[in-house]
């Protein structure tokens, strides 16, 4: 090995190695004041950054490609958890609330960055960046305060499954704009029609191969053949469905929709979950390492940053009236909607990667990210009459059971 390579990856190393711990530490203490861990994650990340330490090169390529994975992996398992029949009982209201919540806030958010002179693509990163709803905040959160299993919980987990799905729809199309695709009607059409169609053809497809295919995997008699034949299908949809032009978290969440009926499916979610708690703060910790501090607290980045938190919250806080002839809480599922997370991060990413998004526009997009994650907690906690303890040291935070536990703690962190 020569003495250049060996230099290379030796810093590769020493970046990781602070990333993830940092990252890991920072979620924690954002768990012992009743934070979501992805904050402690993002705040970690620009501590390690260019902007303060300097000690993490987000633009390596090396990171860059392993932050994808996390990225890959997270929607695998958000699509792992994501029973589109069981939604069905909420339908109508999780339909209604799902569209206002995805509509309202790209509007509006394209609205406010145009009126501040932002350019027209960024602008539509902005709008897009502010449509989905963090599932595994959402829930965690919910699931906390002993309401994932309400209606209303019912009703936000059905909801941000739509805006998730339309999120990535949206995604697709950006994405195609950003690399200098077709803008006109035709063009925009096309690529949706790719992104769904793809959507569509892969879950139909994979549901019905996928219980033969891994009932044959699950008789290899190799430890953890199961998920290691699990992750290399969500990185062929992955793959497929860049190929194909749509994204790769499209593939990923395919592979995961095809994969929840499968009796391997718990199998499946704790060993992509082990490599999650590596791979998915790493993403998050990178994406805050990418923060110029400067240009975020540039005065026409926080002008614009502000604006769009008080409209990313506004805007998914009506959409929670949405439904308004169903009689629940709409202010609990106008609250709930309110976390962006893991989505708005990825919009948020893609644009800078593009050089769509200038620093300063990223910048604002992460004080939207972060404040409205941020309001959430404190304000559902007010809404639903049962304020959030941190758990002792050494004990677990008591909380509602559910099904998705583990994607619940790669975003919103657990302290043991």
């Amino acid at each position: 090995m020569d003495a250049t390579h060996a230099e290379s990856v030796t810093s590769i190393f020493l970046m990781l190695a602070a990333l993830v711990s940092v990252a890991r530490l920072g979620g924690y203490l954002a768990g012992r004041i009743g934070q979501p861990a992805v904050l402690g994650e993002l705040l970690a990340g620009i501590l390690v950054g260019p902007s303060l330490l300097g000690i993490v090169d987000p633009n390596s390529d090396t990171i860059h490609l392993l932050a994808e994975f996390g990225v890959v992996i997270l929607l695998f398992q958000i699509g792992l958890h994501t029973n589109l029949a069981s939604l069905l009982k909420v339908g109508p209201a999780a339909a209604t609330i799902g569209a206002v919540g995805v509509t309202l806030p790209f509007i509006v958010g394209y609205w406010i960055a145009s009126l501040l002179g932002v350019p027209m693509m960024a602008a539509i990163v902005c709008g897009a960046a502010m449509t989905a709803t963090s599932i595994g905040v959402s829930a965690r959160l919910l699931g906390d305060l002993g309401a994932l299993k309400s209606r209303e919980g019912q009703t936000v987990l059905g909801a941000a499954v739509l805006d998730d799905v339309a999120g990535l729809v949206i995604l697709a199309v950006v994405a195609t704009m950003a690399a200098g695709g077709d803008v006109s009607g035709a063009g925009i059409a096309r690529t949706t029609g790719i992104a769904v169609g793809f959507l569509v053809v892969a879950l139909v497809i994979g549901s019905l191969l996928a219980p033969r295919i891994f009932n044959l995997i699950d008789r290899i008699p190799l430890r953890g053949s199961t998920g290691t034949f699990a992750l290399a299908f969500a990185l062929l949809l992955a793959a497929l469905a860049d190929l194909a032009g749509s994204a790769l978290i499209v593939g990923a969440f395919a592979a995961g929709l095809s994969l929840h009926h499968t009796p391997q499916r718990q199998e499946i979610e704790e060993f992509t979950g082990q490599l999650g708690h590596f791979f998915v703060p790493l993403f998050f910790a990178s994406v805050g390492a990418a923060v110029q501090v400067g240009a975020m607290f540039d005065p026409d980045a926080l002008g614009l940053g502000i604006a769009l938190l008080v409209a990313g919250i506004a805007t998914k806080f009506v959409a929670g009236y949405a439904a308004f002839w169903v009689p629940i809480r709409h202010a609990v599922v106008g609250a709930a909607m309110v976390p962006r997370g893991e989505v708005g991060l990825i919009f948020a990413r893609m644009g800078l990667a593009t050089m769509v998004l200038t620093p300063q526009h990223f910048g604002a997009l992460m004080l939207m990210v972060i404040g409205t994650t941020f309001v959430s907690p404190p304000w559902l906690s007010w809404l639903l009459g049962g304020p959030r303890q941190p758990g002792p040291i050494g004990g677990r935070q008591p909380r509602e059971e559910s099904d998705s536990e583990t994607l619940e703690d790669l975003v919103s962190g657990d302290v043991e």
